[in-house]
């Protein structure tokens, strides 16, 4: 064997002694099994129950009240009020129009009533006068008439001044647009500047205290329904309690109309905002979990499922959801054990130096 040759053969085993002496402890000695993961909560156990199979029935929520306010009169809008999204109380004033020509048709019409009066006064004078004088024979038949005829003339004369200035008086408070309801300003179709004319809307108000959800749902859906039945619904995906106001045809087809109110005093809900009215229509078996079981990521909603003592969290398919309580219909089955997580601690903060 030449010199070369021992040498490789000589490092080759040197490699495989220190290989076996470095491979002589096992890795696992070092390493320790990971803990099962736990989730802090209450373990429930899901089982079949009664659930009310329901119609989702879209539509919209209205006003309850909505008025579009104008003016009889004809002039310029000398001012508006109030903006967009103020709140207004009952007769309040919204908008001003300029109503000097009516100052100067009152003064008319005071001058009118003046002289209906004094007319008035005379022909009551002149016809005491007759009626003594005929009642002495003194006058005749003829004379007597004449001066009761005027005493009636004169009255209806006295009537009619009065009347015109009642009538003035409505027109001009026309020139002072007022909120016909509380509610809020939803439109302003008018600045000062702007020529009102009879008719022509200025403002939009609408009464938001209480809000009439409005959907559409065959005929099928509503036959159980009766008014005054309080109903699940959503408005802008939050679980609300509606009263049933009334249900009318919607004049396409078989369907009808369900309207069902909802209070709105602290104004929580927008009229225009998208509802949901649930429908019931019967019983049917199913699993139902708490909404504070529920874990989201994204569009994604599941649920923490203990199993062998390990948690894990897994996706499931939501059916009708109520204030309380959702409906599962895929990815869980009745028996297994799910896990309502605790409420996170509100947490405290120390201030610096205490």
């Amino acid at each position: 064997m030449n010199p070369q040759t021992k040498l490789f053969a000589g490092l080759v085993a040197g490699s495989l002694t220190l290989a076996a002496c470095g491979g002589s402890e096992s890795p696992a000695t070092n390493q320790t099994a990971a803990a099962p993961v736990r989730t802090e909560g209450t373990a429930l156990v899901v089982k079949d129950t009664s659930l009310t199979s329901t119609f989702e029935a879209s539509g919209i929520a209205e006003p309850m009240q909505q008025a579009t306010v104008s003016t009889k009169l004809m002039g310029t809008v000398t001012a508006v009020l109030v903006k967009e999204g103020d709140a207004v109380r009952t007769g309040q004033t919204l908008v001003q129009i300029d109503a000097r020509d009516l100052a100067a048709k009152a003064n008319q019409v005071a001058a009118s009533i003046a002289d209906a009066e004094a007319m008035q006064q005379e022909a009551a004078t002149h016809a005491a006068r007759f009626a003594a004088l005929y009642a002495d024979s003194a006058a005749t038949k003829a004379q007597y008439d004449a001066a009761q005829t005027g005493l009636a003339r004169a009255n209806a004369g006295l009537r009619a001044a009065r009347a015109g200035a009642a009538e003035l008086e409505a027109v001009s408070s026309y020139a002072s647009v007022r909120a016909p309801f509380s509610g809020l300003v939803t439109m302003r179709f008018a600045d000062p500047g702007t020529f009102a004319a009879p008719g022509a809307p200025l403002l939009t108000v609408q009464d938001v205290s209480s809000l009439r959800l409005s959907a559409s749902a065959p005929a099928d859906a509503v036959r159980g329904l009766k008014r005054g039945q309080q109903i699940a619904a959503r408005l802008d995906g939050q679980p609300v309690t509606a009263t049933i106001e009334g249900i009318v045809p919607a004049g396409a087809g078989n369907l009808f109309t369900v309207n069902a109110i909802i209070a709105n005093r602290a104004g929580t809900y927008r009229a225009g905002s998208a509802v949901t009215l649930d429908l019931p229509l019967g019983t049917k078996t199913g699993i139902a979990v708490p909404l504070a079981a529920l874990v989201r990521d994204g569009d994604l909603v599941g649920v923490i499922v203990r199993a062998n003592g390990v948690d894990d969290r897994r996706w499931i398919r939501l059916g009708t959801t109520t204030a309380t309580h959702a409906e599962v219909t895929g990815g869980l089955t009745a028996g297994e054990t799910i896990v309502v997580p605790n409420a996170p601690a509100a947490s405290s903060t120390t201030p610096t130096g205490a």
